[in-house]
């Protein structure tokens, strides 16, 4: 196997010097191990090399406007990247996860107020909708394990391996992101039962 005498950062460096080339090795260095991070993700060959495309330009376009700050962790900054294009990737789908809260209830339990009727699709819709916001606004560590267990339906083994962290800490960070979204929803539960009161 070939070895690289130089390292991620310098590669960087001569890279914001102008160095094209640079960026090529990079690319050339870690292309096969964030392919393969995202075809696990989407399971689909043609969907992972588009994304693939996509992060590396996202990359360059952030490392171009100096917004680049990561010095020595390249590959794992360039795989949050990948994440996330995978995660916008899902949620272009419009895939719902059927969220599962800690204490077993179907997070649709909270947050679905209205009785089934005609308008249950729209109300439907628009709880789905709700639910994101409420994931958007969870710290970023919880909703990464959160949309990669729900949305993408990986395995804690699989989001341990992807997010660098072991498998007891991606449960704990689930965890809290399921305590989190429910304290959310009580929030939510108790201002739609005030306005019903005021009426």
């Amino acid at each position: 196997m070939r070895k690289y005498k130089i390292g991620d950062s310098e590669l960087i460096s001569q890279y914001k010097k102008g160095k094209e080339k640079a960026f090529e090795v990079l690319i050339d260095r870690h292309k096969n191990k964030i392919y393969t991070t995202i075809l696990l993700i989407v399971k689909d060959s043609e969907i992972a090399e588009d994304l693939l495309q996509e992060t590396f330009i996202k990359a360059i376009k952030t490392i171009q406007s100096g917004r680049y700050n990561e010095e020595g962790k390249f590959l794992p900054w360039i795989s949050r990247i990948a994440h996330n294009m995978a995660i916008d990737y899902f949620r272009k789908k419009k895939r719902n996860p059927t969220i599962v809260m800690e204490d077993g209830s179907n997070v649709f339990n909270t947050l679905a107020f209205a009785e089934d009727s005609f308008e249950s699709n729209q109300i439907k819709s628009e709880t789905h909708a709700r639910l994101r916001v409420l994931i958007q606004n969870l710290p970023d560590n919880q909703r990464e394990v959160l949309m990669m267990r729900h949305y993408m339906q990986l395995s804690f083994q699989e989001i341990a391996e992807f997010t660098g962290v072991s498998i007891n800490t991606a449960l704990g960070r689930m965890r809290y992101a399921l305590i989190n979204l429910r304290k959310q929803m009580n929030q939510i539960e108790k201002n739609y039962e005030k306005k019903n009161q005021s009426r």
